[in-house]
């Protein structure tokens, strides 16, 4: 496949391009986040089924083929694949990628800032749930709140710009500090992004009582700041953002009160293969298998091309429109299958 041949720009069903692909390099992770991971035992992916870098930057063209031009490295938590920069400096020369980002915990970032900026990185969000290390000990069940915060300082000084700070805001727990991570990101050239709790998979303890909407959220912070305004922008990115009345931006992932399905551009490829349509699927597609096989580039870019094609998912708004909602899937399913795992599928 020459990267001089023409784009195949893939629509689904609803008319969605496939421009945006979170690449999942691992399933480990640092933490145990009561949202995410709030269970004691996992089962784990084989190391040996794990792709190789050449592998993902393999896959990683043939999905540029088909028009995706945003790769997202996650995980787990994707810094604790070793020598994560060489994937990122495989990966950036590809004409076709626009946008080269990570989502991390932010625990090893100071170590790595730096080398990942040179390889080729262009942005940085990172996860920030308090301000408080007590508090971020209870959320997360280890005690790296000061490394968090060195992650932060390092990325700016390895000069990332755009950088975001994902809060997810549970009800109870970390509700009270809209405010104060909004200031934080402010203090730190980095804007502020409050989630909604999801019940994705592996958020066994989940329920609509601990969820803080959209909507309740602008209200505490108007009250605070008074108008707050809508930025209206005509975009396929999960946040909604918004202004401050002295300019200050800032956004909302409201997946679970106000589903973005309509305009959602992305899928997930799991660290051992699994191509993933929509965060609620609990089945993928075996990339891993024909690509190990020998399949050629074409022949994978045809497989994604007619299955994208098909794609008529629209999970949160399914999950939104039942009457009772509970936990997604129950802990023995988990146990059975760990690509239903939210650490797995790369969030």
């Amino acid at each position: 496949m020459r990267s001089d041949s023409p784009i195949i720009a893939v629509r689904d069903l609803l008319g969605r391009p496939l421009e945006s692909l979170r690449l999942s390099v691992t399933d480990r992770c640092n933490l145990r986040c009561l949202y995410c991971m709030p269970e004691e035992d996992y089962t784990w992916l084989p190391r040996a089924e794990l792709l190789t870098f050449e592998e993902l930057t393999r896959l990683v063209e043939v999905f540029a083929f088909v028009g995706v031009r945003k790769i997202r490295l996650t995980g787990g938590e994707p810094l604790l694949r070793h020598d994560l920069h060489e994937l990122v400096a495989m990966i950036a020369p590809n004409p076709r990628v626009d946008d080269i980002a990570l989502t991390t915990n932010g625990v090893l970032l100071a170590e790595q800032a730096a080398g990942l900026r040179k390889a080729g990185l262009h942005r940085v969000t990172i996860s920030l749930d308090t301000l408080r290390p007590d508090r971020f000990h209870a959320m997360t069940r280890r005690g790296d709140h000061a490394r968090v915060l060195a992650g932060i300082a390092a990325a700016q000084r390895a000069g990332f710009t755009g950088t975001k700070l994902d809060a997810v805001i549970v009800r109870g727990v970390n509700d009270d500090e809209l405010a104060g991570l909004i200031e934080f990101g402010r203090a730190h050239a980095a804007e502020v992004r409050f989630i909604e709790y999801m019940d994705v998979a592996g958020a066994t303890q989940w329920s609509p009582e601990r969820v803080l909407s959209r909507a309740e959220m602008l209200q505490r912070l108007e009250q605070r700041y008074g108008k707050i305004t809508p930025a209206r922008e005509d975009s396929a990115a999960p946040a909604e953002r918004f202004f401050l009345p002295d300019g200050t931006v800032f956004g909302i992932i409201a997946s679970t009160t106000a589903p973005f399905c309509s305009r959602c551009n992305r899928s997930r490829l799991t660290a051992d293969g699994q191509w993933y349509r929509c965060l609620y699927a609990t089945s993928g597609t075996d990339l891993r298998g024909p690509l190990r096989a020998g399949a050629s580039s074409s022949a994978l870019a045809e497989q994604i091309s007619a299955i994208w094609s098909a794609r008529t998912d629209r999970g949160a708004e399914q999950r939104k429109s039942e009457r009772f909602r509970g936990a997604f899937v129950s802990l023995d399913e988990l146990q059975r299958d760990p690509h239903l795992e939210m650490h797995t599928r790369g969030g």
